[in-house]
């Protein structure tokens, strides 16, 4: 990754305001780069180290579009969105997580991501997806499904070869922790992931091109009716690709121009992460005015009394 000069700014500050009376502080950090790793601009360090989390999963994805896995199960786009969601286990959402392992066929019960509490199925669970695309994976190379979880197991070792030539990073130096649907993730910097985004939007490679496109038509897939992701592409069709972390992540790729946004909320607030979303994508022209007071009434007012504010720019390199 190409570092500018000064890669550090004053970070964004969100607000939650009760009648206009400050009552809490989030501190945010964010950076947008270029499809050819270099940093345009930031707010807060772009060096920040933390784990990517979900926000990995269109990079997960790579595993079943570059060995052939979708062509061998005959897999959609809509399949494909599915693989890259935090979804929200709904009943669509469930029946085409089982699609996946229906035509890999692969039983459910191979799934070894958690049952989500009050529900009876790991297919329920939000990275349920996820999982059956690795599964498929497995299946197609006769990998063992026992183990596919494993830092060492050839899917995974298949996901982080990808990762690697993307950041163009020995995949030796990636330091990776269980998530917490028992998958890997990478602790990667700021940076890093606002170049991961900028290369997916970039769609440069006809794997990075299916899936922005399964991402952004099937957006109901990504998270749900009502969720940030699904929400923005809706908003703004074709435009924007858009994906969620837990603990204070959001990465968004900006189509057609090969930039990509990355935000980490230093305290891990989700509320925090979209306010700052909204209030970036705004001030770079990737939002209108309108969409954006669409999203805010959505996501930065909650009833009569509380809102969110964002306070600070991001500073241009």
């Amino acid at each position: 990754m190409t570092m500018g000069k000064r890669t550090q700014a004053t970070a964004l500050e969100v607000r939650l305001l009760r009648e206009g009376i400050i009552e809490s502080k989030h501190i945010v950090q964010a950076v947008i780069c270029d499809d050819r790793g270099r940093i345009l601009s930031v707010a807060g360090n772009a060096e920040t180290s933390t784990f990517v989390r979900s926000a990995l999963k269109p990079f997960q994805a790579l595993a079943a579009t570059s060995i052939g896995t979708l062509e061998r199960y005959d897999l959609s786009d809509k399949d494909l969105a599915i693989i890259t969601s935090s979804h929200k286990g709904t009943i669509e959402q469930v029946r085409q997580v089982f699609n996946i392992l229906w035509r890999a066929d692969v039983d459910p019960s191979a799934l070894q991501c958690p049952i989500p509490e009050g529900k009876r199925s790991p297919l329920e669970y939000n990275c349920s997806g996820k999982h059956a695309g690795m599964l498929a994976v497995c299946q197609q190379c006769n990998w063992s499904l026992n183990n596919y979880l494993q830092r060492k197991h050839p899917v995974q070792q298949l996901i982080l070869s990808k990762v690697s030539e993307l950041l163009r990073m020995p995949s030796e130096e990636f330091i990776s922790a269980h998530d917490d649907c028992g998958a890997p993730t990478y602790l990667l910097q700021l940076g890093q992931m606002g170049s991961l985004y900028a290369q997916l939007a970039s769609r440069s490679t006809l794997d990075m091109e299916r899936i922005v496109r399964a991402m952004t038509h099937h957006p109901v897939m990504v998270a749900g009716e009502g969720e940030f992701d699904t929400e923005l592409m809706l908003a703004i069709p074709g435009e924007l690709v858009s994906k969620s972390g837990a603990e204070g992540v959001q990465c968004i790729g900006r189509l057609g121009e090969g930039m990509g946004l990355a935000i980490k909320v230093i305290d891990g607030a989700k509320r925090a992460k979209y306010a700052a979303a909204i209030h970036i994508l705004q001030q770079l022209g990737w939002i209108t005015p309108s969409v954006a007071d669409a999203l805010s009434e959505k996501f930065m007012n909650f009833g009569k009394y509380k809102r969110l504010e964002v306070i600070g720019e991001l500073s241009f390199l």
